[in-house]
Order: C-alpha cells, then sequence, then structure tokens
C-alpha cells in the first residue's frame, strides 16, 4: 500500500510538472513570437521611416539644390549690378572730369568774349570815328560857307543845311530857276564859297586818306516824267560841279578827281505829299561824302585777324 501510494504521488508529480512546463514554453513562444512580430512590425515601421526620411531627404536635396540655383542666379545678379554700378562710377566719373572740362572751357570762352567783345568796340570806336569824319567834313563846308556868306539869304532861305542822313542840301531854288539848270547870279556865289570850302577841307592830308568821293546829287519834285526829271537832274548836278571847278580852277586841278555828278531825278524824295512846300524841299542839290570802302575794309580786317588769332591760340580743342 505504500508503494501505491509513492507511485500515485509520482504520477501526480509527473503530470503537475509537464504542463508546467508546456505552459511555460507557449509563454516563452508566445513571448519570441510577440518579440518577432514587434521587430517585424519595427522593421516594417523603420522601413516606412527609412522610405519616409529617404523621401525627406530627396525633397530636402531638390530644394537645396533649388535654393542653389536660385543663389547662383543671385549671385549672378549681384555681379552683373556690380558691374553696372562699376560702369555708372566710371561714367559719373568721366562725366565729373567732362564737366570740370567744360566749366575751364566755358571760363576760358568768356574770356575770349570778353577779349572780343573790347576788340570790338575798338572797331566799332574806329568806324564811328570814320563816320563822324564825313559829317565833321560837311560841317566845316557848312561853316565855311555860313563864315563868308551868312547862313540865310536876303529872303530868310537857309544857304546850306544838314539833313538826317548827314549830307549837305543846298535849296535848289538859291541856285537854279524854276525848270531850269542855268546858274542864278545868287547861285555863283554860293557854289564859288562851297568850292573854296573843299578845297579847305581837302588839302587835310588825314581827312583825304578816308575819302573816296564827293558826289554832287540833283534831286527833283514829282512833276513831270521820270525821264525828264531824269535827265534835268543829272544836268543840274553836272553843272555844279562844273562851275566848283570853273569858279576856283585850283581845286580842279588838286582835287577834281574827287567829284561826281549823278541825277535821282524825283525817286527820292524828303519831303512827302504833293504840296507847293514840299515839292520845294524834293527840289535840291544834296552832296555828299562817299567814305573809302577800303579803310572801313582795313579796319574790319585787322579786327578778323586779331580775332582769328585769340582763336587761334586759345580755344580748347574739343576731344
Amino acid at each position: 500500500m505504500k508503494i501505491r501510494k509513492r507511485n500515485f504521488k509520482r504520477s501526480n508529480d509527473e503530470q503537475n510538472f509537464w504542463p508546467s512546463f508546456t505552459d511555460m514554453i507557449s509563454t516563452i513562444a508566445l513571448i519570441l513570437f510577440i518579440l518577432m512580430l514587434l521587430a517585424y512590425i519595427q522593421n516594417i515601421i523603420s522601413g516606412k521611416n527609412l522610405e519616409f526620411a529617404k523621401k525627406e531627404l530627396m525633397d530636402t536635396q531638390l530644394q537645396l539644390e533649388s535654393s542653389n540655383a536660385e543663389i547662383s542666379q543671385a549671385d549672378k545678379k549681384l555681379r552683373l549690378l556690380k558691374d553696372q554700378l562699376e560702369e555708372v562710377m566710371a561714367e559719373v566719373e568721366a562725366g565729373q572730369i567732362a564737366l570740370t572740362l567744360s566749366e575751364e572751357q566755358i571760363r576760358e570762352q568768356q574770356e575770349i568774349i570778353a577779349e572780343s567783345n573790347r576788340e570790338l568796340g575798338e572797331v566799332r570806336a574806329k568806324l564811328k570815328g570814320i563816320a563822324v569824319l564825313r559829317l565833321d567834313v560837311l560841317k566845316k563846308v557848312k561853316a565855311s560857307i555860313e563864315e563868308e556868306l551868312g547862313a540865310t539869304n536876303r529872303a530868310g532861305q537857309e544857304l546850306v543845311s544838314i539833313a538826317d542822313n548827314g549830307n549837305i542840301i543846298i535849296n535848289e531854288g538859291l541856285v537854279f530857276e524854276y525848270n531850269s539848270y542855268a546858274i542864278k547870279a545868287e547861285g555863283k556865289e554860293l557854289l564859288k564859297k562851297l568850292s573854296e570850302a573843299f578845297e579847305k577841307v581837302l588839302d587835310d592830308s588825314d581827312i583825304r586818306a578816308n575819302i573816296d568821293a564827293i558826289s554832287i546829287q540833283g534831286h527833283t519834285d514829282d512833276i513831270g516824267s521820270a525821264e525828264y526829271n531824269r535827265d534835268l537832274s543829272s544836268k543840274r548836278a553836272s553843272t555844279v560841279v562844273n562851275y566848283l571847278m570853273s569858279s576856283n580852277p585850283t581845286i580842279e586841278k588838286k582835287y577834281g578827281f574827287y567829284f561826281v555828278a549823278s541825277g535821282y531825278s524825283k525817286f527820292r524824295p524828303i519831303a512827302s505829299g504833293t504840296s507847293e512846300r514840299a515839292r520845294a524841299q524834293n527840289r535840291r542839290i544834296e552832296i555828299s561824302l562817299i567814305l573809302k570802302d577800303s579803310n572801313v575794309q582795313n579796319v574790319i580786317e585787322e579786327y578778323m585777324q586779331e580775332s582769328s588769332t585769340i582763336l587761334q591760340y586759345n580755344v580748347p580743342s574739343v576731344p
């Protein structure tokens, strides 16, 4: 009986041991399975994470490449802007240099203009002097006649006058009868004194140096045809010149080549209208001094030569 009990106990012990071992193995297997499952899941998750990471890395790389391209483009633009800035700075510097040169040229031009104005003033003074000489000669002639004969005749008519153009005017009625070119007795005395006055003036070599001719001009009124008045005015002018020479042979011998006669008919009136007073004024002998063009030309040429010299040595060259 004791032996059976022992066997029974052993059998129970064996039965109790194997289920426990089986449970343990199952638990271990389950744990391993779970661990493997976790590892697999983890691998799946890690793989997905890796792919995602690779994708993000690729996206980041693409973004980086795009950024690098933008940076490169920006760098090119920056270099281009830098080059443009350098060009602009160079242009500004060149402009400043040109401005400085222009200011210097302007100052030089102003000096040249000032010098030219000064010389032009001198030329004007010389030309004015020549023009004044013309009027001065005629005034001397007028004064000489008035000194000998007085300013007016018995009828109160002025013997000679100075016109606005600077010419001497002799009232034709004092020298000729109406519609005639025969000199009156009163006119002969006037013309003789006129001849003596011109001789006295022409004896001055400085005056002669500037005179080219002494023009005796005949003028008529508007009555009659132009052809008739042209003939009458020419004959009156020629008669005056001839009497100036014949009444004073000395002047013809010394200065006869200065005197010329010309007839202007009715075409240069000094008074407008058809009244008798206006027509009487237009019937006249007018005496004009013709200055030598060469003297005036010499003054101008001298000025031009001096101006040319100034420009040659003072005007800066333009690049």
